[in-house]
């Protein structure tokens, strides 16, 4: 299953936010699943790290038209020279998706995701009824798995 996690970038999450989209990534690649994410800093790299660590894919879906501006651990990065726009590509490519942290870039995504009937997950995200809040990694994983 693809997940599109999406989330706080740099500079506007906390370390605890980062710390969840790490190990996220990495339960999410130990359970066979690809992450998705927007390709650069923030909640997307913690998460790209973490699925790293156990050997996952990720796929990082760019702002612009540069591959070298996704972080490191991004496996395959699109580029769409799209800027902002490029949201609805994050959330169409994932099956589900998880929202961690996040500001009104995040809040574009979860109302897209809505939208699209897709189902969202948040973890310390805004607090609207589309997305379902869960704060334990391992109860997140086993709804992800059962999808």
């Amino acid at each position: 299953m693809y997940v599109s996690i999406i989330g706080g970038d740099t500079g506007h999450c906390s370390e605890k936010d980062l710390v969840r989209a790490e190990k996220l990534g990495q339960k999410l690649a130990e359970g066979g699943h690809v992450v998705v994410c927007g390709g650069r800093g923030g909640v997307m790299k913690a998460a790209c790290r973490g699925a790293k660590k156990a050997d996952g894919t990720t796929i990082g879906i760019l702002p612009s038209s540069k591959k070298e501006e996704a972080n490191e651990y991004v496996d395959i990065p699109i580029v769409t020279n799209l800027g902002m726009l490029r949201n609805s590509l994050v959330v169409l490519n994932g099956d589900v998706i998880v929202a961690i942290d996040g500001r009104y870039g995040t809040l574009s995504e979860i109302c897209m995701a809505e939208k699209y009937g897709k189902r969202i997950f948040g973890l310390g995200t805004w607090d609207i009824d589309a997305v379902e809040k869960i704060e334990d990694l391992d109860e997140l994983i086993e709804k992800i798995d059962k999808i």
